[in-house]
């Protein structure tokens, strides 16, 4: 759940924000479709050269580059394939126009995965799952219990593992009671930032991969999850909810207390890399997630429907830190997000509801960066 990590992914969990949106989609589904036809690109996404769509069918998320730019990693649920929840795939980046996206399934199928995230030698994955509690998937929450509310289970059989690319687990990174998810890693590799709730509250943690020692590094309550280093590794990026009145306390604990989050209200933060010197970016009510900065470690990308009334669509913005020079980078009706450059900043990931036909499908496109 990491970036709407359930990251609003699994942000993990971190199955996609569209879901949230599905009922109200099939609603609207004609009039979107009499004022747009299926495209890959649309008038005015100008920052987009030579895009691909590389997925075709169920919902694929949360697709991030590996440190050599050239491998992607993602979650991808296909009933009709037999991928009844998020299992981890991982693909190599096509290099020509016209190349195939072949992958393949890294995760056991067993239980739940999410948040996936390559190693700096390229010989290993990380990603969270819950198949030490069982080989089924997880039940989802019931939404009419909760007035239909849209909200993300935080799965206390989380944890994180480490795998080779055969699918082999080789490590287990983690090991507290309740959810642990949403890891990315460092720059240079060494270490490992996370979301997790084992002291309480849902918070961001940094952990040492090689000593296993780690730090809280957010205090405040609310949801903090979808964390990311700058690419310089200098800084830290996330998205959070601050409830405020006595009323969005109370919803926010009583969510909590039964291992749930509603992440309808968030707003992108950065941070010095241990976690001091917070600033709150975006203010602008809705859901602002899945944030990261760009190849500058100066410049922000972000999904966000503050647009919006009606909850979507969510689109790709760019912002400056202190909250500056905003613009809107997509054009979709109904849904861009999860947004990753490639390490060598030549390219960018990211996860769509366009030409999916008419469907519900999220996939995953790429496509050269112009500035």
């Amino acid at each position: 759940m990491k970036r709407f990590a359930l990251a609003l992914a699994g942000l993990v969990l971190i199955v996609t924000v569209l879901s949230a949106f599905k009922t109200k989609r099939s609603r609207t589904l004609t009039a979107a479709k009499a004022t747009y036809s299926d495209t890959i690109l649309f008038p005015g996404e100008k920052h987009f050269k030579n895009i691909q769509q590389l997925t075709f069918g169920g919902d694929n998320a949360e697709a991030y580059f590996s440190y050599d730019s050239k491998w992607l990693i993602f979650q991808r649920t296909n009933p009709k394939d037999g991928i009844m929840c998020d299992e981890m795939f991982i693909g190599k980046v096509p290099t020509r126009p016209g190349e195939k996206f072949e992958y393949k399934r890294v995760s056991s199928g067993k239980g739940r995965t999410t948040c996936g995230f390559f190693t700096k030698d390229g010989k290993h994955i990380i990603y969270a799952s819950t198949h030490l509690a069982a080989d089924t998937c997880p039940p989802v929450p019931d939404r009419k219990k909760y007035g239909n509310k849209y909200i993300w289970p935080l799965y206390d059989s989380y944890d994180i593992f480490m795998a080779d690319l055969d699918g082999k687990i080789v490590k287990q990174l983690t090991r507290s009671k309740g959810y642990d998810a949403e890891a990315t890693l460092s720059p240079d590799g060494k270490k490992m930032i996370y979301t997790s709730v084992k002291d309480g509250d849902i918070d961001l943690y940094i952990m040492d991969l090689k000593t296993g020692k780690e730090k809280r590094i957010t205090n405040t309550l609310g949801y903090d999850g979808g964390a990311w280093f700058s690419p310089d590794g200098k800084k830290i990026i996330w998205r959070a909810s601050r409830p405020k009145t006595p009323e969005e306390v109370k919803e926010y604990k009583d969510l909590l207390a039964e291992n749930l989050v509603a992440p309808v209200n968030m707003e992108v933060f950065v941070a010095n890399a241990d976690g001091s010197n917070v600033k709150q970016v975006t203010n602008f009510g809705n859901a602002n997630w899945a944030p990261s900065y760009l190849p500058d470690s100066k410049r922000i990308i972000f999904a966000s429907n503050h647009q919006s009334k009606r909850g979507y669509p969510f689109n790709l913005y760019t912002i400056n830190e202190d909250g500056s020079n905003l613009q809107k980078i997509t054009e979709e009706k109904i849904f861009d997000a999860f947004p990753m450059f490639s390490p060598d900043g030549k390219k960018i990931v990211f996860c769509s509801n366009r030409n999916n036909g008419g469907t519900h499908d999220t996939n995953i496109f790429v496509a050269d960066w112009v500035e």
